[in-house]
């Protein structure tokens, strides 16, 4: 078996690791003899789903679609990606409670990082819909859930593969009519008046995110567009339909120039951005791709960045550190570090049953910042303090760089975590580059 080059999708920290792709749970229970990660489909920003010299479970053999029945439950292998799933829900008047930026996950990745949405202010992360699953770990499969052996179940939600290879999964869909969002935008001068509105009113949409420009300062400092939705009934279409979503009709073929991404590149293109965008509009019918997945229409998007690639950097606060957000985008601008892009949702309740799950009540904002800047680092170093002290986290899932020390001090429930994990992998096999990096399931830390 040889050994391949993987990397995250920020591609800033590669590692050679042989690649095994089983099609039965006996065939990864063999496995469980050695050191070992499960990887969907490569989307976590970091160093996650890879191990350096060890093995990675490539998890699309496990790939079946059960039957989704009359109350929207269904069965799902590991390895089904989001748009496969789509392609099958969505003509059967189904979509998934809770959606990443992207389609290209798979179901098995959406669980190991608990992926939340543009709803978590209204329906959580993906641990809620998740009625049953099946885990693989070094003492053997199990079928888990919230009531059979919780504790294990939502150490699961979150923890990057950690506990185990997960092969299935129920989740409970929701029901839709058509293939359309109805969607409200409006721009705002400033980032204190898009975040009072969001505080305002978010409760009355189901789906709710703000861009934000990072690279202005004074009066228009963090100046937004703010799109909320809601599923469009059949009655507010003329001809509506429930198709399913389109592959991308584009690919970036190469890595762009090293420096393409520079502070005077993408201050024009948020400029383009935001006067692009309507003043206000109301209930604007868009496709479930354009308002869910919006990148998903260019493949390889990811080389836009270059050869050197880009780290996304989401952290969320309490909603008492409001201001936070505030001093973060200041620090950035006044750095001229690059944000090409940056998201701004507002949190629900989390889980605070799953010691890994990212989700806290109150604010997250992710940034796409390119590799390259000589005062990168020491932003990222300052962010992290400004987080910590204002008692929030980092998502594991985007992360390719954080240190042990900052993240025990983001997750305080490591010590609950090791326990569980030590309980089913007592000889610490599940490890990924991550978890060496942040020595994550260590009891001693």
């Amino acid at each position: 078996m040889s050994r391949v080059r993987l990397s995250g999708w920020g591609r800033t920290a590669p590692s050679l690791a042989r690649v095994l792709r089983p099609s039965s749970e006996d065939e990864l229970l063999e496995a469980m003899s050695e050191p070992l990660i499960a990887r969907g489909l490569g989307r976590s920003y970091g160093d996650a789903a890879q191990l350096g010299g060890g093995l990675v479970i490539d998890n699309a053999g496990f790939d079946t679609i059960g039957p989704i029945g009359e109350d929207g439950l269904v069965e799902l292998g590991a390895g089904v990606s989001l748009e496969d799933l789509l392609a099958v829900a969505i003509p059967q008047g189904w979509f998934i409670p809770v959606t990443p930026g992207t389609r290209q996950v798979s179901v098995g990745g959406m669980i190991g990082a608990d992926v939340h949405g543009k709803n978590h202010h209204r329906d959580g992360s993906i641990a809620r819909h998740v009625t049953q699953m099946r885990l693989i770990s070094p003492q053997g499969p199990m079928s888990l859930s919230a009531s059979q052996d919780p504790e294990l179940f939502f150490a699961t939600m979150g923890a990057m593969g950690l506990t185990g290879v997960i092969s299935a999964a129920s989740i409970q869909m929701v029901p839709i009519e058509t293939d359309q969002v109805l969607v409200d935008t409006e721009r705002f001068e400033d980032l204190d008046a898009v975040m009072s509105e969001m505080e305002r009113s978010d409760e009355a949409y189901h789906y709710s995110v703000a861009w934000v420009d990072c690279m202005t300062s004074g009066a228009h400092m963090g100046r937004a567009i703010l799109t909320r939705g809601e599923h469009a009934p059949a009655s507010a279409l003329e001809a509506p339909t429930r198709r399913g979503p389109r592959p991308a009709r584009l690919r970036v073929a190469f890595d762009a120039p090293s420096g393409l991404l520079n502070p005077l590149s993408i201050r024009a293109f948020n400029e383009l951005w935001f006067r692009a965008a309507p003043r206000r509009a109301r209930e604007e019918p868009q496709d479930l791709a354009s308002f869910f997945h919006p990148l998903d229409g260019v493949r390889d998007w990811n080389r836009l960045y270059g050869r050197r690639g880009f780290v996304q950097y989401q952290f969320c606060v309490p909603t008492a550190s409001a201001p936070t957000i505030r001093r973060a985008i200041e620090m950035l601008s006044a750095s001229r570090v690059p944000s090409f892009l940056a998201v701004l949702k507002r949190f629900g309740p989390g889980t605070p049953q799953a010691p890994l799950s990212f989700p806290q009540p109150g604010w997250t904002l992710a940034l796409d910042l390119p590799v390259g800047p000589e005062r990168l680092p020491g932003v990222l170093d300052a962010l992290d303090r400004l987080v910590i002290e204002a008692g929030g986290r980092v998502y594991l899932a985007k992360d390719a760089r954080l240190s042990p020390a900052s993240v025990a001090a983001m997750y305080p429930d490591l010590e609950q975590f090791a326990r569980v994990k030590e309980r089913v992998d007592p000889h610490g096999l599940l490890r990924s580059d991550l978890s060496q990096r942040l020595r994550l399931g260590s009891a001693h830390g």
